[in-house]
């Protein structure tokens, strides 16, 4: 009979791994790195004006974004699509109890902040992104006698979250520093940050290019092809390469760069049967390293 204590060390190594990957899952599936990329590249910003940013504003940004994504997260007819169900997918309908909770303590946070911190006077601005960001995941359009979503619109669905992220993270800082929208310096960060965004955006809808294909959702992948997309996603991010910022010395320009190349290689090696880590860790984490090379060029 073989002794018992040297498996101990691998079932406790085991456990830990387990532990640590349901760790992850849940930082990723439940939009935690998601609401820490939309904070970081609002920061990137405010960083660009060598100013610090509010940290209510960061807290109304991070949990705004953390209760969209999950409400979109827990509809109920995503469930119901003729789909095979991902890895990813199935950890969301185990817990949509749970991700019901942090969207209902997220909208709560953030409308709290909202309404008692001095944003009123930004309800026309964020009101028209609010409306955006809820009718692209409810289906209250009708088209072809079935209720859609704006995000069933054919090749909308991208310029829609590249939209939003960009008047986000880019506006909010110019409109908190007082600095004109359609101002030659504001516009050109916007257009950057849109076509950057847009650029992931492609990569999305590589992994759910079946899915897509199976509910009647028209994007860039399912109508022209998978590598067609990816060109077009380069193409949008050599746009974004190219906006120079006014002001921006020759090491900025490369800092910036950089991220922007490593985005290029995560879009090129992009496909849906990769593992849903790849898009919820590579593809959303590349955001956090914008942030991260902005801030190390600003030091």
């Amino acid at each position: 009979m073989r002794p018992s204590f040297p498996t101990a060390p691998a079932g406790i190594a085991a456990q830990l791994v387990g532990w640590l990957r349901g760790l992850l899952d849940a930082i990723l599936y439940s939009s935690l790195l998601v609401a820490a990329a939309a904070t970081s590249l609002t920061a990137a910003t405010f960083l660009f004006w060598q100013q610090p940013m509010p940290p209510r504003l960061a807290l109304l940004i991070f949990t705004a974004t953390l209760f969209l994504y999950n409400l979109d997260s827990i509809l109920p007819y995503k469930y119901t699509q003729p789909a095979l169900l991902s890895a990813r997918k199935r950890w969301m309908l185990r817990h949509r109890r749970a991700l019901l909770g942090v969207a209902v303590i997220s909208l709560l946070v953030a409308g709290w902040v909202f309404l008692f911190d001095g944003w009123l006077h930004l309800t026309p601005f964020l009101g028209h992104l609010a409306i955006i960001s809820v009718l692209y995941s409810l289906p209250v359009l009708r088209r072809q006698g079935q209720r859609r979503s704006l995000r069933d619109v054919p090749l909308l669905k991208g310029f829609l979250i590249a939209y939003v992220w960009s008047a986000v993270t880019v506006w909010m800082p110019a409109l908190q520093l007082h600095q004109p929208l359609f101002s030659p310096v504001v516009l050109v960060l916007f257009a950057r940050r849109f076509f950057f965004i847009l650029a992931l955006t492609f990569v999305f809808d590589i992994r759910d290019y079946t899915k897509d294909r199976l509910s009647g959702t028209h994007t860039f992948p399912g109508l022209f092809g998978v590598r067609a997309a990816k060109l077009l996603a380069l193409g949008a991010l050599a746009l974004a390469t190219v906006l120079i910022p006014p002001g921006a010395t020759t090491l900025h320009i490369w800092v910036l760069t950089l991220p922007l190349l490593l985005t290029a290689a995560i879009i090129w090696q992009a496909n849906e049967s990769r593992s849903d880590y790849y898009f919820a860790l590579l593809a959303d984490g590349v955001m956090l390293l914008q942030f991260l090379a902005v801030y190390w060029a600003a030091r």
